[in-house]
């Protein structure tokens, strides 16, 4: 979910949306794994077996080698596609708020709002239901196409579309109460503040950034998807000593069945304080190895460790500190320019929220990059910190292999920095391979 938290109250309400492309609930039993799948069970190449001679870089390429081409050709290609979708989806988004805007359709849904009520909250929640309906249906298409058709071609979808368009319904009811509540505080903290508006907002938007990041797992997260503490001692005991000998109070370990949703295989470490949670999706359980399992397992407790969610609020919030800045400027250029024509009566006029919009994804467009590097860099960290705490060098690289199902492998340096918000899966290996050439020594 970490793609939509960015900047704003408009970023915080995708994050509600985007929430259902995530977790799933109630779906068929997961179908057969593709022939251009990865394979299920990857054993330790010849070449990357420990050895006086070992070498990274052949353990790496044997490794690479393990892969199917057809699997190759299909996540290079899929990902790939992914490019195209960034622009898509950016250009989409556009075309809806400026349709909303040049016909006027934005003002006539503040006209009826204020028709129902003249009292300035409920007038605000009124409009944004609108508006969240209205957009959903425009951009309908390209978000069947995305989450579901997408997902099916390459074989990564198990959920049919009933139940997809359950947890999309799900979703936007999600969006309706979160994205109402923040809606209405934003235009409250405009309408009231004056110019300084935009550092207020952003100060709002940070802490309900947080207070997001505090309950999804203990109050979103079911929603979508049965979470259930992991009870095979063979597993879990291994995980929780790993974590008692690096600090972590953590006592149980969740999973999540995912496989009603997708094939894919992740874990996660989410929450704050007494809310987080270390969980691992049923994929995982049941094509991990076990030495796959425990680095996986090293890796988010690396996130937990190194403060990331922490960081990562410092981040986002200077990022909407400096959005709303930029959103203050070419609110009030914009408005000079077109508002009038728009009917737009001025920032506080929640007619305006197809523009805030724009603006917004237009700011997430151009700093994808920042963002990107960031999060790969804390990605990056977490690895690091994984290799040494489960000291599982080939468990590492083997779920690097099962994330290049839906991860290019193998990317330029700068097809890497503007798209890659994890490491590449080739990077990943060649750190593991390294890490065990350094301790095969000792």
């Amino acid at each position: 979910m970490i793609n939509r938290l960015r900047v704003a109250s408009v970023t915080l309400a995708l994050l509600c949306l985007g929430v259902p492309g995530v977790f799933a609930q109630s779906t068929p039993a997961p179908a057969a794994l593709p022939l251009t799948a990865m394979p299920s069970a990857i054993s330790v190449p010849p070449a990357a077996q420990a050895s006086p001679n070992f070498n990274a870089e052949a353990a790496t390429d044997a490794y690479l080698a393990e892969i199917p081409a057809t699997a190759r050709e299909r996540s290079d290609a899929y990902f790939e596609g992914g490019y195209w979708l960034i622009l898509w989806d950016f250009l989409y988004g556009a075309v809806i708020a400026i349709v909303l805007l040049t016909f006027r359709w934005s003002a006539r849904m503040r006209d009826w709002s204020e028709r129902v009520t003249r009292f300035k909250p409920i007038h605000t929640f009124v409009y944004w239901v609108q508006y969240l309906l209205i957009t959903t249906i425009l951009g309908f298409p390209l978000a069947v196409y995305e989450g579901f058709t997408r997902e099916w071609k390459y074989g990564l979808a198990t959920q049919t579309f009933g139940p997809w368009m359950n947890d999309q319904f799900k979703g936007m009811l999600i969006g309706v109460v979160m994205g109402g509540i923040i809606t209405v505080v934003l235009f409250g903290v405009v309408r009231r503040l004056g110019r300084s508006w935009w550092i207020w907002a952003a100060l709002v938007s940070i802490a309900f950034f947080a207070l997001t990041a505090l309950i999804t797992p203990v109050y979103i997260i079911p929603i979508f998807n049965k979470s259930t503490k992991l009870q095979d001692p063979k597993i879990t005991e291994p995980i929780l000593q790993m974590a008692r000998a690096n600090g972590i109070s953590v006592k149980d370990v969740y999973q999540i069945d995912a496989s009603k949703q997708s094939t894919r295989m992740s874990a996660n470490v989410s929450g704050l304080g007494s809310t987080m949670r270390i969980t691992l999706n049923d994929n995982l359980l049941r094509r991990g190895s076990p030495e796959e399992i425990q680095s996986v397992m090293g890796h988010e407790m690396g996130h937990y460790v190194l403060h990331h969610v922490y960081h990562g609020i410092i981040f986002f919030g200077i990022m909407f500190v400096i959005g709303f800045a930029f959103l203050a400027w070419s609110l009030d250029w914009s408005l000079a320019r077109w508002g009038e024509k728009w009917q737009i009566q001025g920032i506080g006029d929640t007619a305006v929220l197809p523009l805030v919009f724009l603006l917004v994804s237009t700011f997430l467009f151009i700093t994808t990059p920042i963002f990107n590097t960031i999060i790969r860099t804390q990605e990056h960290e977490a690895d690091m910190y994984g290799l040494n705490a489960s000291r599982q060098p080939d468990g590492f690289a083997q779920a690097a292999i099962h994330l290049g199902e839906y991860r290019k492998m193998s990317p330029g340096p700068v097809e890497e920095w503007l798209f890659f918000d994890h490491p590449s899966g080739r990077g990943r290996i060649h750190d593991a391979m390294q890490w065990k050439a350094e301790n095969q020594k000792q």
